[in-house]
């Protein structure tokens, strides 16, 4: 199967939506370490959603980032030569980062509840997974 080459016209529409969701995601999950850094809880779950929260927050970072070279490469007046090639890491980097970052999001989500009780973890866990399942049948 051989690659799709796309117009930086849209590639540039895609990033800038893109770096919109990736950062309102970011900022989400530095929110959510900030709450569970100031909390008093220090079980296994809490540390368990303090490393979940971080990783999605560095990668949604990453893809921001990435999304931000690619936003720049497609811009009009960018003063470099460019080839289709180019985009391919900074796109594929963003892709997987914002993938990640999704996949701990809805496990963030799933992990939630256990906080409070068992009841409220099963539910936040089957939401989390129904949630995950839909994101990536959209995707």
């Amino acid at each position: 199967m051989g690659t799709i080459e796309m117009t930086s016209e849209y590639l540039n529409e895609l990033a800038n939506n893109f770096i919109l969701i990736s950062a309102l995601l970011a900022g989400f999950s530095i929110a959510y370490i900030a709450n569970i850094i100031v909390s008093k809880n220090n079980n296994r779950i809490s540390n368990s959603l303090l490393i979940i929260a971080t990783v999605a927050a560095c990668c949604f970072l990453v893809s921001v980032f990435g999304l931000t070279k690619l936003l720049q490469m497609t811009t009009d007046g960018y003063p470099l030569e460019i080839e289709q090639k180019d985009f391919d890491f900074p796109r594929k980097i963003s892709g997987a980062a914002f993938m990640i970052g999704i996949i701990a999001l809805s496990s963030l989500i799933a992990l939630s509840g256990w906080m409070k009780s068992k009841t409220i973890g099963i539910i936040t866990t089957i939401i989390g997974i129904l949630t995950l399942i839909i994101l990536l049948m959209v995707s």
